[in-house]
C-alpha cells in the first residue's frame, strides 16, 4: 500500500507541475504577443503609403497600399542621417567613459582590499536610489555655468559616474578568480597591467551588457538631450523626430513618423542580435537576477 500511494503522490506531483509549466508557457505566450503585436503594427503602418494622412481604426497588420514612400519622405522631411550620426557620437562616447569607469572601479571594490571599501560601496549603491528628476536641475545650473550647453560634454562628464555598472562589473569581477591577480603581482606586475592584460580580456560578457544597457539608455533618452541641446545640427535621433512630430502634429504624417521611427530602431535591434548571447551569459556568471 504504501508503495501505491507513493506512486500516486509522484504522478499528482508531475501532472502538477505539468499543469505549472503549461499555465506559464501559455502566460508568457500572450505576454510576448501582447508586447510584440505594437512593434508589427507600426512597421506594417510605415510601409502603407495609405497612411500617410490618417492611421485607420481598427488597426490594420497588413499594408493596404505597400510602398517605401514613407520611408523616403522621411528622409527627406528629416535629416535622419545627420541624427543618427549625431545619436551614435553621443552613444558611443558614452559608452565608452561608462563602461570603463564601472570596470575600473569595479576591479577596484572586487579586488584591491582597501580600507572603507564596503563604505563606498554603500555610498555608491545609495545615489541609485536618487532619481534623475530631482538632480536634472543641478546638472543643467551647473553645466549653464560652466558654458557646456549645447555640446555632448554634457553627457560625457556625467557618465564618468556610472553606479549601477559598477555595482555589475564588481558582482561579474568576484567570480573571477583572485589568485590570478596575486601571481602577477608576485610576478612583478603592477595593478593596471593586471587590469588591463589579465582581467579585462575576461570581462567580455559584463562589456557586452554594459554597452547594450547603456546603448538602450543613451539612444532613447529624450530629456536631458531636449534640455541641453539647441542646436538643430546636433539633436539625437529621438530629440529630432520629437521635434518633428512636434512641429508637424502628430496626426499629419502618421506613417512618416512611423517609418522614422521604425528606423531609429534598427540599430538597438542590431545591436542586440550580436550581444544577446553575452548577456546570458554574463546573468549566469555573476548570478544578478532581474
Amino acid at each position: 500500500m504504501s508503495f501505491q500511494t507513493a506512486a500516486i503522490k509522484s504522478g499528482s506531483k508531475r501532472r502538477a507541475d505539468a499543469i505549472t509549466q503549461w499555465t506559464l508557457m501559455i502566460l508568457l505566450a500572450f505576454g510576448s504577443l501582447f508586447m510584440i503585436i505594437p512593434f508589427i503594427w507600426m512597421l506594417s503602418t510605415s510601409f502603407d503609403w495609405s497612411a500617410r494622412l490618417e492611421l485607420s481604426f481598427p488597426p490594420r497588420f497588413f499594408p493596404a497600399e505597400p510602398s517605401m514612400k514613407n520611408y523616403q519622405a522621411a528622409f527627406t522631411n528629416v535629416p535622419m542621417l545627420r541624427y543618427i550620426v549625431n545619436s551614435l557620437i553621443v552613444s558611443i562616447g558614452t559608452i565608452v567613459i561608462s563602461v570603463l569607469s564601472a570596470l575600473l572601479s569595479g576591479y577596484a571594490l572586487s579586488k584591491i582590499r582597501f580600507r572603507g571599501a564596503t563604505v563606498v560601496l554603500v555610498l555608491a549603491l545609495s545615489t541609485m536610489m536618487i532619481p534623475f528628476e530631482m538632480t536634472m536641475i543641478p546638472q543643467y545650473m551647473m553645466f549653464s555655468k560652466f558654458g557646456l550647453l549645447d555640446s555632448y560634454w554634457a553627457f560625457y562628464l556625467p557618465a564618468i559616474g556610472y553606479t549601477f555598472g559598477t555595482f555589475l562589473a564588481k558582482a561579474f569581477m568576484d567570480q573571477l578568480p583572485g589568485a590570478l591577480r596575486e601571481a602577477a603581482i608576485i610576478d612583478g606586475a603592477g595593478e593596471g597591467t593586471v587590469f588591463w592584460r589579465i582581467y579585462l580580456p575576461l570581462c567580455a560578457p559584463i562589456v557586452a551588457t554594459l554597452v547594450i544597457l547603456l546603448f538602450l539608455g543613451v539612444w532613447n533618452d529624450l530629456l536631458w538631450p531636449l534640455l541641453v541641446l539647441k542646436s538643430a545640427d546636433k539633436f539625437t535621433i529621438q530629440l529630432g523626430l520629437g521635434m518633428f512630430a512636434y512641429n508637424n502634429g502628430l496626426n499629419r504624417f502618421p506613417s512618416i513618423i512611423l517609418a522614422a521611427t521604425t528606423v531609429s530602431l534598427l540599430p538597438v535591434f542590431v545591436l542586440y542580435l550580436f550581444l544577446q548571447r553575452y548577456i546570458i551569459e554574463s546573468i549566469a556568471l555573476s548570478g544578478i537576477k532581474q
